[in-house]
């Protein structure tokens, strides 16, 4: 609450749904002033993130709202992760985890193997290869920073770890819905299953579906790369505990009890299962919950669709507002290029097991 209170707090937030509105309006320019189009072909994420990345590094007003866009970029963010729910009932979510789930596992395993037979090799602390690992494989900066406490990660490495996953996770978000178009373009589906199972960060998987579906008008492939990415996210239960075993400096590691599980799960995941579950019981039947006409209960979702799309345009505004080009420069070239390689093999993995068994695993559960 102190922080709402705080001028700061919303000057940044004004200032990213400034951006936001910028962007929207740009796309819609480009459309129709340029190129004569009815509808954009380019994302108003993308432009968002751009726009606020010029306007980050070509004045320092963003500093001065630092609070805001850090609630701009996590809790807008999330909530609009959780209304994306109404756009999927619980069985097509199901569907979907099912399809995920062994794609994820095995982006996993590679991304950490690869980490911890080749890091230390090539002069990287076990620590800071840890939270490599736990970047590139799981879900970018929010493992990092659950991972650091457990293998005694100093600042410095928790800092530069980030870094790493922010540079390759913007390079990812604009060149793999590139490539998964090229490469999935008549199974959207397959795209979204490649989109959440190797981009780091919750946020950069968000941008690159709404890139996707506006440049392609294919909104199934940021549903499947949604719920993909949410299933990484709940590997954290798993995953965190392993990465304190295997790169700890030391085999005893404390494990977390009781309510400390519970806290690994995120809340937006929750969420967005609950609005799923919304969107089930309303379509159930003649009329939503017995009470709502089905126009009304129709209109409703089409507002949590708009409500969700805004949130992430505003979320990714508040990412290109936090992006320093100055801050990126000061990263070691020989951890940087080790990260890289290591998301190029969780990338690589997963796109030649969609590739290969992608079909196959969506007709097994009946997708």
């Amino acid at each position: 609450m102190r922080t709402m209170r705080s001028p700061a707090f919303w000057i940044g937030l004004a200032l990213a749904a400034l951006v936001a509105v910028a962007a929207t309006f740009s796309a819609e320019w480009i459309a129709a002033s340029l190129l004569g189009l009815s509808g954009t072909p380019i994302s108003p994420i993308m432009l968002a993130i751009v726009l606020g990345m010029v306007v980050a590094n070509v004045s320092t007003r963003a500093e001065a709202g630092a609070p805001g866009l850090r609630f701009a970029s996590t809790t807008v963010l999330r909530l609009g992760i959780v209304l994306l729910g109404f756009r999927l009932s619980l069985l097509a979510a199901g569907k979907f985890t099912l399809a995920a789930l062994p794609f994820v596992v095995m982006a996993i395993a590679a991304g950490v193997s690869v980490v911890r037979l080749l890091g230390p090799r090539l002069g990287l602390s076990r620590t800071l290869a840890g939270l490599i690992a736990a970047g590139t494989s799981i879900c970018g900066a929010t493992a990092i920073v659950a991972t650091a406490p457990l293998i005694r990660a100093r600042q410095a490495e928790v800092t530069y770890a980030i870094s790493c996953i922010t540079v390759f996770g913007i390079a990812a978000m604009f060149g793999y819905p590139i490539l998964a178009h090229a490469l999935f373009g008549g199974q959207p589906e397959l795209a979204g299953l490649f989109l959440g199972a190797s981009i780091h960060e919750t946020a950069q998987v968000a941008g690159a579906g709404a890139m996707y579906q506006v440049q392609y008008g294919a909104p199934l492939a940021l549903d499947v790369a949604t719920v993909t990415k949410l299933v990484r996210n709940l590997s954290m239960l798993a995953l965190i505990p392993l990465a304190g075993i295997l790169f700890g400096e030391t085999r005893s590691v404390d494990s977390p009890g009781g309510r400390g599980w519970l806290r690994l799960i995120p809340w937006f995941v929750v969420g967005f299962a609950a609005c799923s579950a919304l969107r089930t019981l309303g379509d159930h039947g003649d009329r939503a919950f017995g009470l709502l006409d089905p126009g009304v209960w129709e209109g409703m979702v089409v507002f949590f669709r708009h409500a969700a799309e805004t949130c992430l345009l505003v979320a990714m505004a508040a990412v290109g507002l936090q992006t320093s080009f100055a801050g990126l420069r000061r990263i070691g070239l020989r951890p940087f290029l080790f990260g890289l390689f290591a998301a190029g093999v969780v990338g690589g993995v997963s796109l030649l097991l969609i590739a290969g068994f992608g079909s196959p695993v969506l007709d097994f559960v009946g997708y």
